[in-house]
């Protein structure tokens, strides 16, 4: 049987953490008297910590110093873990431990590739660490997505070519991420937001085993 590499993203792809990403980037917009919403946090998707103060101060119009942007960073991140403490397995979004299963049972290699650098401890709290060979996350690349680093690297630890990767992500920077990699690109979300990707379900209840044993081929 030929052995893929299934690299997964996480916010919005294996757990619905982006609502917490949300809360605590709020909290530190309204702070700033900055109206900061739903729309305004599509923005931030796929997008570093870093990154993503400085689009929030660009929608307020507000200049910072350096040592109020990594206050802020700090105090994001603390808040945002603060939301994680009580997490656990009924956080996996629907239809995902399956197709992980499927994976596991097929040998397939299965790695994780998140700009977040909390991947592990959400991992374990949801209880399928076990699941993935490789976790490549935000302490282990320098660069952003669409920047394919990321899951360049999880292929190459999974021993795989870049070519047989396949790459399930829900932002726009991460599809063409996987599509710089020139990996297959499967999109989870709306297909108008995700049209650059080879294949869209709005979520992981609408794969089929059949699709997945098509990748593998």
């Amino acid at each position: 049987m030929n052995k893929k590499a299934f690299i997964f993203d996480l916010d919005g792809v294996i757990v619905d953490t982006a609502k917490y990403h949300f809360l605590a980037w709020q909290k530190i917009a309204q702070a700033l008297n900055i109206n900061f919403t739903h729309e305004d946090n599509e923005l931030l998707k796929g997008v570093s910590r870093v990154r993503s103060l400085d689009i929030i101060l660009e929608l307020g119009n507000v200049q910072a110093s350096q040592e109020d942007k990594d206050k802020w960073l700090i105090q994001k991140n603390e808040d945002y873990l603060s939301y994680l403490v009580d997490m656990d397995e009924s956080e996996i979004l629907p239809g995902v431990f399956k197709i992980l299963q499927l994976l596991k049972e097929k040998n397939q290699g299965i790695a994780l590739g998140s700009a977040s650098k909390n991947a592990r401890p959400i991992l374990e709290k949801t209880g399928i660490l076990s699941y993935f060979d490789v976790i490549v996350d935000g302490n282990d690349v320098t660069n952003a997505k669409p920047d394919p680093e990321v899951f360049l690297k999880a292929a190459q630890l999974l021993h795989i070519d870049p070519k047989n990767s396949i790459v399930f992500e829900d932002s726009v920077a991460g599809i063409q991420a996987a599509n710089i990699g020139e990996m297959v690109s499967v999109g989870i979300g709306e297909k108008t937001i995700l049209h650059e990707a080879d294949y869209i379900f709005k979520d992981f209840t609408e794969i089929e085993t059949s699709f997945i044993e098509q990748l593998i081929g």
